[in-house]
């Protein structure tokens, strides 16, 4: 879609708890979508060794985080395992003007703001298989330390438990398969992986259970 369309831009919202494969997702969707843009988050919290400021985030302290929370310049923002979660509100206005669809990775938290503020949204959360496989995923990363994924844990369950409030759920049991779906729902056809299908609240309340 070409800058200046008439026709406005999307924003994809994408929530899932940590080790579901949210990520690893949106990096093989953004593969194979060309049209999508990642919208690219402001955080306080540190740089992974893999990861590059302005790529994967806009990393910035706590102070510059709180002129811009005073400016008003999020269109949602959270504070999540301690440290600050933003989506500059500037650069969403300018691609959906544009006619430029984004993908956003966010929490349930943003997820709720962003449905308030942003019409042109479809939200999108990711389940795991189990929980078992959740606990495997995030000892798989080996980027945190056990007391941070004994934390991940724990609090992931009052993640899930928001799943109802998206329009979409994918369950991540088979990556090409939770592949499919995403492109499926980018191309206005997820009518199956609504989130009041039958069936998943069975299976999301065995996950919470």
């Amino acid at each position: 879609m070409q800058a200046g369309s008439e026709k406005r831009g999307r924003l994809f919202v994408v929530a899932a708890p940590s080790g579901a494969g949210k990520t690893s997702l949106v990096r093989a969707l953004m593969a194979r979508e060309p049209s999508l843009t990642f919208s690219v988050s402001f955080t306080t919290r540190p740089r992974r060794p893999s990861e590059i400021d302005g790529r994967d985030y806009h990393f910035i302290d706590e102070q510059r985080f709180g002129q811009m929370l005073r400016e008003d310049a999020f269109v949602e923002h959270a504070r999540v395992f301690g440290h600050q979660y933003g989506t500059g509100r500037a650069q969403v206005a300018r691609a959906l003007a544009a006619g430029q669809d984004l993908i956003l990775e966010i929490d349930w938290q943003g997820a709720r703001q962003v449905r308030e503020r942003v019409s042109e949204s479809v939200d999108i959360f990711i389940l795991p298989p189990s929980r078992a496989v959740l606990e495997q995923r995030l000892r798989d990363r080996r980027t945190d330390s056990p007391e941070v994924i004994e934390r991940r844990l724990r609090e992931s369950v009052e993640e899930m438990s928001h799943w109802a409030e998206f329009r979409y759920v994918v369950v991540n049991d088979d990556f090409a398969q939770a592949l499919e779906a995403l492109t499926a729902i980018v191309h206005g056809q997820g009518e199956a992986l609504r989130s009041d299908r039958p069936g998943l609240g069975a299976f999301a309340a065995g996950l919470l259970g």
